[in-house]
């Protein structure tokens, strides 16, 4: 018989896409926090696109930034040094080149919500995450995703057919919409026990707090 772990737990929904890069960063720093409060997360992953009319193709990652943000090229790169650096601190490596791009997400979402229901949901938000930044590989392409869906512990065939009847689009897009329309227009956007909110990767000692302060109005 196993013994129930004594740890507290703190619901915490994370709100985030598998092409930001302070998604992974936030997500490695709340777990240095859990690990270091000594509490368990009941965690939940949902669906946000920051580039959905972004095109089967894709685009060039840094013409896309620098479209987007307006920013330099220099600026780009001092942007990847810093996001590099920070990754390799947290035991995340991101592998930014000249030729990386930004993809369209609705098809890994889809599988995130698919996944949710196997209970193997976390794992493979993980996994894509280290598909797209640290191997370089499309996440927008089936073949990629379904390579992925293995890699996290699932079936490739029941995904393939869960992604094929669209089975999971709109329920994808109702969850964009629930958190869009409660103002969440950035991410990670992460909820702490259903009550606090904290947009941006926050650093582990913010989220050390906001896991003590949840753990004391539970007490």
């Amino acid at each position: 018989m196993t013994t129930p772990d004594p740890r507290p737990v703190v619901q915490i929904d994370i709100i985030s896409d598998v092409v930001c890069p302070w998604c992974i960063v936030g997500f490695r720093q709340l777990d240095l926090a859990l690990k270091q409060e000594n509490v368990l997360a009941r965690l939940r992953w949902h669906p946000f696109e920051l580039n959905p009319a972004m095109p089967p193709e894709g685009q060039n990652l840094r013409e896309h930034i620098m479209e987007k943000y307006g920013t330099t090229a220099e600026q780009s790169q001092q942007a990847r040094d810093r996001l590099t650096q920070l990754g390799a601190e947290l035991g995340f490596a991101f592998n930014f080149d000249d030729d990386s791009r930004m993809v369209n997400t609705f098809a890994a979402h889809q599988l995130l919500d698919w996944a949710e229901s196997q209970g193997r949901q976390h794992p493979l938000k993980l996994a894509l995450f280290q598909a797209y930044f640290t191997n370089q590989k499309d996440v927008s392409q089936t073949d990629i995703l379904l390579d992925t869906v293995t890699a996290a512990g699932l079936d490739a065939d029941v995904a393939r057919s869960a992604l094929e009847s669209g089975a999971h689009v709109a329920t994808v897009r109702q969850k964009q919409e629930f958190w869009t329309s409660r103002g969440i227009s950035g991410v990670p956007s992460m909820v702490f026990g259903g009550k606090y909110l904290l947009t941006g990767a926050q650093g582990t000692d913010t989220y050390a707090q906001v896991l003590q302060r949840c753990l004391a109005e539970a007490a």
